[in-house]
C-alpha cells in the first residue's frame, strides 16, 4: 500500500481513484497511519483506507478468509461502469508490483479509447494490435514476444 501512495500522483495524473480496504476498523488504520506508514510516507497514505468489518466486501470480492477473519491481499482494477477488468490476490509473503498495477490502468485506458488490444508486456505508446477479421491467424506477422 505503501508503494502504490508513494506513486499517488501518478495514479491521480491518469484519473484514477485509489482506494485501500482491510478488515481492520478505522481506528487501526488511523494508527497505522500515524505509527507506520507516516513513517514511510510523509504524511502517510493519501487515499482512503475503508473499513471491511466483518468480510461483507471482501466476500463478495471472494478474499475473504472467514477462518482467520481477514481479507486476502489483493488488488482489483474496477472501470467506471463498476466492471472489474483485473484482479490480482497473493498472500502476504509476496509484495504486489505498483509499477505493473500502473501500467494495467493505463493499458486498459488504452483498450477503452482505441479499440485497440494490447500485446503482453505493453508499455504506453508501444506496438497495440487491432482484432478484427483480418488479425485471425496473422498476430505472428505483427508481434513477436
Amino acid at each position: 500500500m505503501a508503494a502504490v501512495a508513494a506513486r499517488y500522483d501518478k495514479f491521480q495524473a491518469i484519473d484514477t481513484v485509489v482506494l485501500a480496504m482491510s478488515t481492520d476498523s478505522r481506528f487501526v488504520h488511523k494508527i497505522w497511519q500515524e505509527q507506520e506508514l507516516s513513517k514511510m510516507l510523509p504524511g502517510g497514505v493519501p487515499f482512503p483506507m475503508l473499513s471491511d468489518a466483518g468480510g461483507k466486501i471482501g466476500t463478495a470480492y471472494g478474499v475473504y478468509d472467514e477462518e482467520s477473519g481477514v481479507d486476502i491481499r489483493g488488488r482489483f482494477i474496477i472501470d467506471p461502469d463498476g466492471i472489474i477488468r483485473a484482479m490480482e490476490v497473493l498472500t502476504p509473503e509476496v509484495g504486489r508490483n505498483p509499477d505493473e498495477l500502473l501500467r494495467q490502468v493505463l493499458a486498459f485506458q488504452h483498450v477503452v479509447k482505441t479499440g485497440e488490444v494490447t500485446p503482453s508486456g505493453w508499455q504506453p505508446g508501444g506496438k497495440t494490435l487491432t482484432p478484427g477479421p483480418n488479425l485471425v491467424g496473422r498476430v505472428w506477422e505483427q508481434w513477436k514476444p
